[in-house]
């Protein structure tokens, strides 16, 4: 929105700053603080031209058995198919299903990348698309659908991978980005604080404590990591509330040190 005519106190001239004397990035307190060369004021792109290479779109195949539909074991929606000579499906027969998430490389030497559980959901074909947009099958590892965390491999990369932030550490009002692939449009980041932590009675609370963001987390977000202002994961994203499954600035991701802990746990298994 373009505002005409605020009045306010009038501030002083500055001198145009530097931008080559700033450092890129200065670390502060923990966070961090970007600049951008060519103009000298403060950005978060040259922190994502570092991150992002690392964040990847997960597209799932899988196959639903339609005998297992609620509707096919209902007698009068057999009785109906019989009436017009129909053959209801039979157990053999299967209905193919895709679907789109997110994900992010944690070990790009071992190939080894992070999604959600419920993304790769009775998978049969697994593909991984890096933001340069090379492809990859992918091989489930092991998921864990008490964190909702899944682990995949791809063949060793020579990218950057992301490591972990302490989310115990994490508090109300520490600025956060997350970024993957909603609604299937390609790689999108978006930005908020951390709304609350410790947040339970979501998904009938068998996620446990999460993060609450109010950066965008919409379908399709679903695996891709929520990262703080020094470019290490605090969460990996995984459930949203909206009215029509969009995002109304409410969404959840799995803490950190709980991914760790259930990723060592798959590798070992």
């Amino acid at each position: 929105m373009l505002l005409v005519g605020c009045a306010g106190p009038d501030l002083p001239v500055r001198e145009p700053v530097d931008a080559a004397a700033r450092p890129l990035p200065a670390v502060v307190g923990g966070g961090a603080l970007y600049w951008k060369r060519d103009g000298g004021y403060p950005s978060l792109a040259p922190l994502l031209k570092r991150v992002t290479p690392a964040v990847v779109n997960v597209a799932v195949i899988s196959e639903v058995n339609l005998a297992d539909h609620p509707f096919l074991e209902d007698p009068a929606f057999r009785e109906f198919l019989e009436q017009f000579d129909i053959e209801p499906p039979t157990s053999e027969e299967l209905r193919r299903r895709e679907s789109v998430g997110s994900g992010v490389i944690v070990d790009a030497h071992r190939g080894l990348v992070l999604t959600n559980a419920h993304v790769i959901e009775d998978a049969r074909d697994i593909t991984v698309t890096l933001k340069d947009r090379r492809s990859f099958k992918a091989r489930l590892i092991g998921r864990d659908p008490g964190t909702d965390v899944a682990v995949l491999r791809i063949m060793p990369l020579d990218v950057p991978d992301l490591g972990f932030a302490d989310s115990n550490a994490l508090e109300v009002g520490d600025f956060v980005l997350a970024i993957g692939n909603p609604f299937g449009l390609g790689q999108t980041v978006t930005s908020g604080i951390v709304s609350a932590v410790g947040r339970t009675g979501i998904a009938d609370d068998s996620l446990g404590e999460l993060i609450q963001t109010d950066a965008s987390i919409n379908p399709g977000n679903s695996g891709g990591p929520l990262i703080d202002l020094a470019g290490r994961i605090v969460g990996i994203n995984t459930a949203l509330i909206g009215p029509s499954g969009g995002n109304v600035g409410i969404g959840f991701s799995v803490p950190a040190n709980r991914v760790q802990r259930a990723v060592r746990q798959i590798l070992e298994r």
